[in-house]
């Protein structure tokens, strides 16, 4: 049974913290003197209010369970998109369900958008933009962790319902709050040093904060419509590359490295191994096709362009610096794939999860050497542990479950009017938090109707959930009192 006023206290104790995040954009505002500030401060009071009201008079010292976890995860994300797009709305005039759509898609990290004239646009909303990027990246339920207790409130329900990934139960300190704060500050020193590294480049100081939290969070959010492109500039595409893949890597491994102060254990994990292999494999690839083909006739260039795409779209950023609808079709095709695999588990990237990947070729290995020799006794290994066979069963029903969850909003965008091949690429784009959509000017996230925006940003919030949680709300035991 549902504890709603455990509930009510989580969700009124997040709408408090998500009140504060507004004052941040307020404070641009009043930098750059673009007379937006009101909104924000309008949009903070009314929040935090709303929070208040929630929150007061319930239980204090409560453990959500897990089925509470699973209701304030949804609830959570759903509420702060519907209140996070408030801002939109006001300040740009744009219709509610393209606010809705675009902060959807910044708390998601899928880089998708419906707004144009990017360089035209007050700098307060260029930054609330990036910032709703930021806030997704590592979780609002991982940063929500570590807040809670200071209101009295449990977290390890939370945790594993947001925690990316099917081995969500390692934790880098005996206390859960203490796990989250790990890898908040992981996070938070990763987009510093980004940022860093974007005005060495040539960025002015607030492109250089604010793309850093595209970068870090592989959202992909840009302040110019050309996207990367705008800068044309080599060491910003390094730099960019370099926080692609910092946001893709398990944010817990990279603690360790910090802590130990040893690179090599990245050498030892064979989910990071798995991941480094497959970019290169695919670099090269796309880089040779691009050289023999004749589209990128010097080497270097074909090398660049391919490097940085190919890292974009596995690390499921979406940014672009490059037309790849112009590419032989191969090429456009394995890229825009490649966000299906995603990531490594624990990391801000979307997708399946390189992890999973592995792990279901080890299973299907298995299962070949089984079916050879019947009596050989085999099990599935990670970094030289034997996986639970409630893992590998898991991975299983995650990947029968996605292939559903692509399919059942495939047809509901095709129901929305959507042809058949622009729905398999926005849901593709959506589901796996890339972004980078149809590549057809004529198709684009703005031009679609207002029913298969609400249905793509449904599927965003599906991916980001990593369908699971998201699932399991429309399954009747879940309901059931017992």
């Amino acid at each position: 049974m549902i504890q709603h006023r455990i509930v009510r206290r989580v969700i009124g104790a997040m709408l408090m913290v998500f009140s504060v995040s507004l004052l941040p954009p307020l404070v641009v505002s009043l930098l750059y003197v673009d007379g937006k500030w009101p909104a924000f401060l309008f949009q903070a009071l009314i929040t935090a209010f709303i929070g208040f009201l929630l929150f007061r008079n319930t239980p204090a010292h409560s453990e959500p369970k897990t089925r509470d976890g699973i209701v304030i995860v949804v609830l959570i994300w759903t509420l702060y998109s519907l209140v996070g797009a408030m801002p939109f709305y006001w300040i740009l005039e744009v219709s509610y369900t393209d606010a809705v759509f675009e902060a959807v898609s910044g708390l998601t990290t899928t880089g998708s958008s419906v707004l144009s004239g990017l360089d035209q646009m007050a700098k307060s909303v260029l930054w609330y933009r990036q910032q709703l990027g930021f806030m997704g990246g590592m979780g609002v339920l991982i940063l929500a962790v570590a807040i809670l207790p200071m209101f009295n409130i449990g977290g390890m329900k939370l945790y594993k319902a947001e925690a990316t990934g099917p081995m969500k139960d390692d934790k880098l300190a005996p206390r859960i709050a203490q796990t989250a704060r790990l890898l908040f500050s992981v996070y938070l020193l990763l987009v510093l040093a980004c940022a860093g590294g974007y005005w060495l480049a040539g960025m002015t100081g607030f492109d250089a904060i604010t793309h850093s939290f595209a970068t870090i969070a592989t959202g992909g959010f840009g302040n110019y419509d050309a996207g990367m492109g705008y800068f044309n500039s080599f060491g910003v595409e390094l730099v960019a590359m370099i926080g692609m893949l910092a946001g893709a890597v398990n944010f817990g491994l990279l603690f360790v490295v910090w802590n130990n102060k040893d690179p090599r254990l990245f050498l030892r994990d064979q989910e990071c191994k798995t991941f480094v292999g497959l970019l290169v494999f695919s670099i090269l690839l796309i880089t040779l096709t691009l050289w023999v083909k004749g589209r990128y006739p010097m080497l270097p260039e074909a090398l660049r362009v391919a490097a940085f795409q190919v890292i974009s779209s596995l690390t499921t950023t979406g940014f672009g610096t490059a037309d790849t609808s112009t590419w032989p079709s191969f090429t456009g095709h394995f890229i825009f794939l490649l966000a299906f695999i995603g990531g490594c588990s624990g990391s801000t990237s979307g997708g399946m999860k390189t992890l999973r990947f592995f792990l279901l070729f080890k299973q299907v290995s298995r299962e070949a050497k089984q079916l050879v020799q019947p009596n050989i006794v085999a099990h599935v290994k990670f970094n030289g542990r034997i996986v639970p066979e409630s893992v590998t069963n898991g991975i299983w029903g995650f990947f029968a479950l996605f292939v559903s969850t692509a399919l059942l909003f495939q047809f509901l965008l095709m129901a929305c009017d959507l042809d058949f091949t622009t729905a398999f690429a926005v849901v593709a784009a959506s589901l796996n938090n890339q972004g980078l959509g149809t590549n057809n000017p004529a198709m684009g996230f703005a031009a679609m109707n207002d029913m298969a925006k609400w249905v793509t940003s449904a599927c965003m919030l599906a991916g980001r959930l990593e369908i699971f949680t998201f699932f399991v709300l429309f399954t009747p035991i879940f309901w059931r009192r017992f």
